[in-house]
C-alpha cells in the first residue's frame, strides 16, 4: 500500500524528499512526471512512496496550474495517508515565480478541507523555524533568513522577510497561521491547533527531528484522509518517522561507499550560486577542465574531452544572469546527449536545482533511484531511460562540500553535504 506521496517542486529536492522517507524506513521511486509508471514493470502498488519530480520552483505563478494539478491529483488517487508537496527549505517562493501561496490555492481545491501544516525546518541541513522566524545556515554560521548571504540576494526570488507565515500569506488571499514549539508538549493540544484552527495553512516550528515527528503525528491524528502538506525533506523524515513503517524492519540507509569514475565524469551546471562558483574552482585546480555553454562547439569539445577520460564541466557562470535564460535547459541537454552518446556509462553531476529537472526531463529520464548514501543529503542515483540507464548526483547550489566534485569523480565518501 501506498503511504506517501509526494510532489517535488525541483529535482534536487525530490531526491532528497526521497531520500529522507528512505532513512525513515520507507522505500520509493521517483518519476519524473505524472504520467511515467516505474520502467520495471512492476507499477505502483506496493510501493511505500511515490515521488513525481517538477520544476514548480522555478515557473511563473499563473503556470502552476498546469504543472501541479495533474501531479497531486495522481498522488491522491493513489489513497495515501499523506500527500506532501516538498518545498525547498529556505522556502524559495514568491508571488510572481514559484508561489507557494498559489500552490495552497490549487491545493484547496483538491483536498479535505483541513489546515494544511507547513515545515521548512531540516536540521540535518542547518535549517530551522522557530516562533515562525526561519533560518538557515552557510557554513558554520546560521542566519536569519532575510540576512542569508545566498538566499537574500537570491537573482529570482530574493527573501526580505523571515517571519513564514507573512513570507506565505502576501502570495495568496487565505489566511496563513503558526503554531509555535512551546505546544509541543501536549499532542492532544498541538492536533487540535494545526487540524482545527481557522487558518487555510499554519506554520509548524522545528529545531529538532523529534519536532518533526511530534507535528506529522498530531497531523496523522487528524481522521480526513489523504491530508495535504507543504514542506522541506525534514517534513519528509517526520512523515516517515510518523508512518512507522521502520518496524517492517527496511534498512534504513543504503550503501555508503561508491566506485570510482575516474574516466568518466561529466559536470553540468546552471548554477548561479557563490557555493556553486568555490567548488568550480576547487575543480578546476584539481584538474577539471571548464567549457562555457555558450562557446562555439561547446558539445564536441565536451564529447572529446569525455572521451579521452578528462573530467569536464560545463558551465554558465561565465555570463551574469545566465542561468535564467531559456537557452541553458536545451543548450546542458545537448551536451549531456551529446557526452551520455559517446560514454554510455557516464557518472554524471549536474548542478543547479531549476536547471536539473529540465535537462533531465529533456533528456528523457523516466525515474530516479536511490542506489547509494556515500555524500550526506547528496545522494548517488541511477536514471532510467527509455534504452538505458546512467549514473546520476543532483546537486543544489548551496549543497555539497568544497571537494565536492572530485568527491564525485573519486568516489570518496563525505557525511557533511
Amino acid at each position: 500500500m501506498t503511504q506517501v506521496g509526494f510532489y517535488g517542486d525541483d529535482f534536487t529536492g525530490s531526491v532528497d524528499a526521497l531520500l529522507q522517507y528512505r532513512r525513515a524506513g520507507l522505500d520509493g521511486v521517483l518519476l519524473t512526471g505524472p504520467d511515467g509508471d516505474p520502467s520495471d514493470g512492476a507499477g505502483l502498488a506496493g510501493r511505500d512512496v511515490i515521488g513525481i519530480a517538477g520544476i514548480s520552483r522555478s515557473l511563473p505563478a499563473d503556470d502552476l496550474a498546469t504543472e501541479v494539478a495533474p501531479a497531486l491529483v495522481r498522488l491522491r488517487d493513489l489513497g495515501p495517508r499523506v500527500v506532501q508537496y516538498k518545498a525547498c527549505s529556505t522556502a524559495d517562493s514568491s508571488p510572481e515565480i514559484g508561489s507557494l501561496g498559489r500552490v495552497l490555492e490549487i491545493a484547496r481545491q483538491l483536498f479535505p478541507p483541513r489546515p494544511v501544516p507547513m515545515i521548512f525546518a531540516q536540521p540535518d541541513f542547518g535549517r530551522y523555524t522557530v516562533f515562525g522566524q526561519h533560518f538557515a545556515s552557510d557554513g558554520e554560521r546560521v542566519h536569519r533568513l532575510d540576512r542569508h548571504p545566498i538566499m537574500a540576494r537570491h537573482p529570482v526570488t530574493p527573501i526580505a522577510e523571515a517571519d513564514l507565515a507573512r513570507l506565505i500569506g502576501r502570495q495568496t488571499w487565505l489566511s496563513v497561521g503558526s503554531v509555535p514549539w512551546t505546544e509541543y508538549a501536549d499532542p492532544d493540544r498541538l492536533s487540535t491547533l494545526i487540524n482545527s484552527g481557522a487558518d487555510a495553512a499554519v506554520i509548524c516550528d522545528a529545531l529538532t527531528d523529534d519536532h518533526l515527528e511530534l507535528v506529522a503525528r498530531a497531523v496523522l491524528a487528524d481522521p480526513a484522509q489523504p491530508r495535504f502538506m507543504i514542506g522541506s525533506g525534514g517534513l519528509s523524515l517526520g512523515i516517515g518517522r510518523a508512518v512507522g513503517s521502520e518496524a517492517r524492519g527496511l534498512s534504513q540507509s543504503k550503501p555508503s561507499q561508491v566506485s570510482p569514475a575516474t574516466d568518466r565524469t561529466l559536470a553540468l551546471s546552471g548554477s548561479a550560486s557563490p557555493r556553486t562558483r568555490d567548488q568550480l574552482r576547487v575543480a578546476v585546480a584539481a584538474g577539471w577542465r571548464e567549457l562555457d555553454l555558450f562557446q562555439d562547439g561547446v558539445s564536441e569539445r565536451a564529447v572529446d574531452l569525455h572521451r579521452s577520460g578528462v573530467p569536464v564541466v560545463v558551465h554558465t557562470l561565465s555570463r551574469d544572469g545566465v542561468e535564467a535564460s531559456d537557452r541553458v535547459p536545451d543548450r546542458l541537454a545537448e551536451v549531456a546527449a551529446a557526452c551520455l552518446d559517446a560514454v554510455p556509462e557516464t557518472r554524471l553531476l549536474s548542478c543547479g536545482g531549476d536547471t536539473s529537472g529540465s535537462l533531465l526531463r529533456r533528456l528523457g529520464v523516466r525515474e530516479l533511484i536511490i542506489e547509494a548514501e556515500p555524500w550526506g543529503n547528496l545522494a548517488f542515483c541511477r536514471a532510467s531511460l527509455g534504452t538505458g540507464s546512467f549514473e546520476v548526483i543532483l546537486k543544489g547550489g548551496q549543497m555539497g562540500t568544497a571537494d565536492v566534485f572530485e568527491d564525485v569523480r573519486q568516489g570518496r565518501p563525505h557525511a557533511s553535504c
